[in-house]
Order: structure tokens, then sequence, then C-alpha cells
């Protein structure tokens, strides 16, 4: 088998462009033919999804806070098996992360040192020239474990400003490997937890060409293909699922409204042996029969709540279901589970009423931020003692909810107390938390 090159598409911040960049690359390169293989850094549950169309190969995330290393090596390894090139892509700034022990802060540098990846930069060069490259070299040299191997300008503003800021890469012996204009039709529309999901964006793989065009116009590819580096895996990676199945055929929500499940999580569990079986709640249906637990992932319930109250077959199909066997709601799944939506126009929905919990996008409050949580029951996550890392990012606020029978007790990633989080109900539990492993 071989192993496949990698490069980190990553920036100094956010909103660089990076996202658009790295779907053009994965895209361009897949069109010449390359077998091209997506991976996010981080805990986001969205971009995984573009990875995945615009190489039409199986993305993953990789997390160097909420992921042990042997599963690290474990993805890392199995992406680069039988494929031509890794493009990985940073979350948030190259060195953003939390204050853990060196390695293991959850930012993207992290996975780039761990698996032997250059890095590309995408910086955003509009209101700047020469100052874009004290920030290029501040990037070569605050982390020795990794090497820049050259940068894509994005938001060129003209010829001469081009020729400026390429003035002071030259400067500082970096590599412009291409530089993009202003193009405003060039940005996949975006909504509060990120782009909008591949699956409901309108023409995406027309987008994707688009991108794709754009970049093999802007970006020299050869230049590009010839930074990566041999993926280099240290590790013995994970000796079974990083989150247990719950069942060994298990229904899991799938539609607009519960989208938000890690692709390693479900592909943790087809390698037990468990069987995933699709259905959806918006067109009013229930899980399975022949399913032994069922799975309610996050995704954007708030947008749909009047049509998930009206879902009668699949609020009594569910609640019956739950009499029985486990059932899981994760951030909007727990929503789903709980007594009611309060939509952002203030009408109140009801929902399954199987977990004590009113929840609110009326007044909407970011909450983010890694979780370490200790179960204080048995549930589909796991016995009680359970420990799972994983992340939480909603804008929901709760407006009601009972102190009893809590999920377990969280911490932050700086190990500060955050309190009793989710609940468990007979045979169904549910928190804002997304499990990314546990153990």
């Amino acid at each position: 088998m071989s192993r496949a090159k990698g490069l980190l598409i990553a920036a100094p911040r956010s909103g660089s462009g990076k996202t658009t960049i790295t779907l053009g690359l994965q895209r361009a390169f897949a069109r010449r033919g390359l077998t091209v293989r997506g991976i996010k850094c981080g805990p986001d549950y969205i971009d995984p999804a573009f990875h995945a169309a615009a190489t039409g190969a199986p993305s993953c995330n990789l997390d160097s806070f909420a992921m042990s290393d042997d599963l690290v090596a474990g993805l890392a390894g199995a992406a680069a098996q039988d494929s031509d090139i890794i493009l990985a892509e940073g979350s948030m700034g190259l060195f953003d992360g939390v204050r853990a022990s060196h390695g293991h802060t959850g930012a993207s540098a992290d996975i780039a040192a761990r698996c032997g990846w250059p890095v590309v930069l995408v910086i955003d060069v509009s209101g700047q020239a020469q100052s874009a490259a004290a920030i290029a070299l501040g990037c070569m040299h605050y982390d020795p474990r990794i090497t820049i191997a050259g940068v894509i300008l994005n938001k060129v503003a003209s010829p001469r400003h081009r020729r400026l800021v390429e003035d002071g890469m030259k400067r500082i012996g970096l590599a412009v490997l291409g530089a993009l204009p202003r193009e405003a039709s060039l940005i996949l529309p975006e909504r509060h937890l990120g782009l909008v999901q591949a699956g409901e964006t309108e023409d995406l793989m027309a987008r994707l060409d688009a991108l794709a065009a754009a970049v093999s116009e802007a970006v020299d590819l050869d230049a590009v293909l010839a930074a990566a580096g041999t993926t280099e895996i240290a590790g013995s990676g994970p000796t079974g699922a990083p989150v247990p199945a719950p069942g060994r055929r298990v229904a899991v929500a799938r539609d607009a409204a519960f989208s938000f499940i890690y692709p390693h999580v479900e592909a943790g569990w087809r390698g037990e042996g468990a069987e995933i079986v699709a259905f959806s709640p918006l067109a009013d249906e229930a899980p399975p029969e022949d399913c032994d637990a069922c799975w309610l992932p996050g995704g954007y319930p708030e947008l749909h709540a009047a049509r998930l109250a009206e879902a009668s077959r699949f609020k009594a199909g569910l609640a019956r279901f739950a009499e029985t066997r486990p059932v899981h709601g994760e951030c909007g799944g727990y929503m789903v589970l709980g007594e009611a939506i309060e939509a952002a126009d203030g009408v109140r929905y009801p929902m399954l009423g199987l977990l004590p919990v009113v929840t609110s996008f009326a007044k909407r409050r970011m909450s983010l931020g890694y979780r370490v949580v200790t179960t204080s029951a048995a549930s589909a996550l796991g016995p009680a003692g359970s420990r799972l890392t994983g992340h939480e990012f909603h804008y929901a606020t709760i407006l009601a909810s009972s102190p009893d029978g809590a999920l377990g007790e969280a911490v932050d990633a700086e190990a500060s107390a955050l309190g009793p989080v989710g609940h468990v109900r007979g045979h169904v539990s549910g928190s804002f938390f997304h499990a990314i492993q546990r153990g």
C-alpha cells in the first residue's frame, strides 16, 4: 500500500479564506485524477462533508486535545493508505488552541507536527502589503516543530498590490504559491454555526468546480504538490471504536435537521461490526423497529421546529422505541428530546418531552469549547463513570431544566468545573456535548 503525502492548509487567523482555498485545491487535484483525502483539524463537524464532496472520498477530524495520540495516528494512517495526497484544513489560527501540554493543545500546528505535514499559509492581504511578510515570518519561527512551505495570498486588490506583497515574501525567503483576487462569488453561504451544510448548499458541485477553476488559474498546483511531505505516523492506532456503538443496529437520524455527527464516530461503529440505519424525522419517520439503539445527532432543529412538532409518527415512534431501547441526543438531538424548543421569533414548539429541558433561540448565546465529561449514570455513552472528551458549540439557551438526573459532570479544557450537564431518564440520554472519544 502507498502512503500519501500531505499538506496542512492553515492561516494566521480565522476568516482568511482557508476553507474556500482548501476546497478549491482538493477539487482541482481530484479533477486531475489524483486520489485526494481531506481532513479537518479540530472539532468542526460541517467542513468534513464539504471535503468529501470535493474529493469524492471520506473525510475525518483530527484533534490533538480531544483525541488520544493513538486515535490521531490511526485516523491519519487510514487516510494516507492508497491516497495520492492528503489536504488537511486547519481551524482558527494555525497556533490557536487551549492551555494544555505541548502537542495536545488542539491547535492545527500539533497535527502538522504529528503527521509530518508542511504548512501552506493562506493570508488575507486586504489592507496590507509588505506587512503580510512579517506575519508569515512570525509563523515560520513560532513553532520549530513545523515547516512553512509557502503562502497563498487571498483578496489581492491589484497587480501592483500583489507585487508589493511578493516583495515582502521574497525578503523572508518564502515562496508565493498563488494569489487569488477579491471575488465574492467564491464565498460559500454561511449560517450561525459555520457554512450552510453541504447537503443544503444549492448547486454544490457547480460551486466546487468553480472554486477548482479559480484556484487552478491562480495557484501553481505543481508547486503545491511538490511542497507536500510524506505522512509520518507514530503510534499503535486505536484498539476499538472511539465512542463505542450503543447497539449492533443503530438508527441514526439524518436529514437537514440532524447531520452533525463526527465521521470517525460512525466509522468506529462500523469497525465494531455495527450497522447504521438512517431515518428522517423531517419526513415523519420513526426509528426502525428492528434497531436496538437510536442516535439523534446535532444539526439545526430550530430551523425546522414547526415540522418536527407536527411529526406525529416520528414522535410517537421514538417514544415507543425509548421504552425498551437506548436513545441518545447530542446538541440539537438533545433539544428535540426535551419538552420544547423556542424559535428565534419566540414561538414555542412542543418536542418529545422525554428529557426535562426547554431550550430557546429567542435569546441566543454562544457556548463554545472542549468538554471532558464523567458520566453519573449509565446511558448510550457507556456505564456510569465513563470519561469522554468532546466539544460543545451552540447558540441555544436553556429556559427550564430539572436539576435531577444529570448525564454527568463536565470540566473545560483547563479542568475548570462547569457543573452538571445533560440528562438521563430511563433509556433516554442527551446533552449539548458532542462526544469525540471515550476513555
